[in-house]
Parts: C-alpha cells; sequence; structure tokens
C-alpha cells in the first residue's frame, strides 16, 4: 500500500493504473475510520482492481463554531484498516496543499438540495463539500466513488454535482452500517459520554419506527410525531431536525439531534 501526501503523485499513479487498464474506486473520508469507511473500502476492493482511499479532514466544511480542531483524527489505525480492507493507495495531503494561500474558486449549489436539512442550519457546509470532492476527483479520475448511505443528502448532493458538471465518474451508494443496538457508525460517536450513548440510541429507534409507519401505510404527519415524541422523551437530546419529504428521488426520513454538544444524522429511505 502507497501513502502519499503529493497531489502530483497521486494524480500520476492513477493515471499510470488507468493507461494500464485498471479500474479504480476511490473511497473519500475525513479519518477516524470505522466499520462503515471499512464496508466501503472492501466494496471497492472487490469491485476494482485499484482502490485509492483519501483521508482529509476539510476545514472548508466546517463552520466557524464546529468541531475542526477536536475532530478525531489517527492515522495509524486508519492506515492499518485501509490496508487490511484492500486499500492501495492512500491520499493523506495536507490542508495548505489542498488550499493555497491565495484560493478563492468554490463550488456551490443553489436550491432544494442543500438549503433544507444539513444545509439549513451548515448554511456553508455543502459548499466546503462539494468543493473538496470536486478538487478529489480531478486530482484521482476514479470509474467509481462510494459513499455512504448514513449522509443521504452529501450523497444526493454529490449525484446532482456529478450529473451538473459532467463528472466522468459512478457514484456508487452504500449501505449506513450500524452499531449492534442500532446506532448508525460515525467518527462523531467517539464524543459521547457512556451515559450520552446509551442516550443517543434514541436516534436510530425514531428513524426505525418512522420507516415502520411509514411503510405501514401512516400518514406523514403522524410518523414524524412519534419520530419527535421518541427523541422529546430523552433528556439529553435536543433536535436540530426531523423532516420527512422527497430529497431528488424517493421519500426520505431523517433527523439531526445533539446529544449533548454532539450532532449526530440518520436516516431511511423509502422508496414504493
Amino acid at each position: 500500500m502507497i501513502i502519499s501526501k503529493s497531489i502530483e503523485e497521486t494524480r500520476s499513479l492513477v493515471m499510470q493504473w488507468k493507461k494500464e487498464n485498471h479500474s479504480v474506486g476511490f473511497v473519500p473520508t475525513m479519518g477516524f475510520l470505522h466499520e462503515g469507511h471499512e464496508s466501503l473500502i472492501i466494496r471497492s476492493a472487490a469491485e476494482n482492481s485499484k482502490t485509492v482511499v483519501s483521508i482529509f479532514v476539510n476545514p472548508i466544511q466546517f463552520g466557524p463554531k464546529e468541531d475542526l480542531s477536536s475532530y478525531p483524527r489517527d492515522f495509524e489505525a486508519d492506515s492499518a484498516m485501509c490496508k487490511a480492507a484492500g486499500t492501495d493507495l492512500i491520499f493523506f495531503p495536507e490542508a495548505e496543499d489542498m488550499y493555497l494561500s491565495d484560493f478563492c474558486t468554490y463550488v456551490d449549489m443553489d436550491g432544494d438540495l442543500t438549503s433544507r436539512l444539513c444545509g439549513k442550519s451548515r448554511p456553508t457546509h455543502f459548499r466546503g463539500v462539494c468543493t473538496v470532492v470536486s478538487k478529489l476527483f480531478n486530482i484521482i479520475p476514479a470509474d467509481r466513488a462510494y459513499f455512504g448511505q448514513k449522509d443521504a443528502q452529501q450523497l444526493a448532493v454529490i449525484r446532482r454535482m456529478v450529473r451538473d458538471l459532467s463528472i466522468a465518474i459512478e457514484i456508487v451508494p452504500c449501505p449506513t452500517v450500524r452499531e449492534s443496538d442500532g446506532l448508525a457508525k460515525s467518527s462523531r460517536n467517539s464524543y459521547l459520554s457512556p451515559k450520552e450513548r446509551i442516550a443517543a440510541r434514541v436516534v436510530s429507534k425514531a428513524i426505525f419506527e418512522g420507516e415502520r409507519l411509514i411503510k405501514e401505510g401512516v400518514s406523514k404527519d403522524k410518523a414524524l410525531k412519534a419520530m419527535r415524541q421518541i427523541v422529546e422523551s430523552e433528556p439529553l437530546a435536543k433536535i436540530d431536525y426531523i423532516e420527512l419529504l422527497n430529497l431528488d428521488g424517493p421519500l426520505l426520513g431523517a433527523a439531526a439531534v445533539y446529544i449533548g454538544k454532539t450532532r449526530l444524522i440518520d436516516n431511511f429511505i423509502y422508496e414504493r
């Protein structure tokens, strides 16, 4: 497994692989990898002859009061997981190389995809996501890129960006990976105290209940009310949003909930 901090070296390696007729899969991450990331890497390695993982905590997708400085990092553990899961190349750049001192070009998106849900409470977030992902797609011209469905809005935004900008890459959605009690895997789960970790179960409970009710034909209003009641029953939980809406396709049930100071997201997708 190769580890590269260089944009030029990384692009050159991937271009050489493509000249040699290798298919290339790409898994973009911010590091502190867990089993959810691992599942993306394993799938990429199964479907492509070469797999690239990027590890980069992207500063421009964090708001001024968000957790950039405290975001968990463990490159040694990340690289071990990458190697075991079948990664051929880790791209591990520095922020000053990704964003030069006079950097002033951004990829932004208007409309419902970015103005609702996380885009409403984090108004600059998706500009940062679109900018870094478009940069990564230019540096790593892979055939396929793998994203988890836990970040359903991000997945929809990236799919639309790829379509709108005619980027030659296939976006592959992958199922949410969960803990044994249902909590969606997230790097931010490490912030939770033992008491908060128990409280966090209300997020997935609300998602599972909303999905069950919708599948049974219950109205959106009643399903939403039931989801909110589950979360509101937990004193440590504070709702950012719980919504049922069509987000560029099937019905999405989405929740963002603060457990203490930690913001957790989860969702279900329902296609009739």
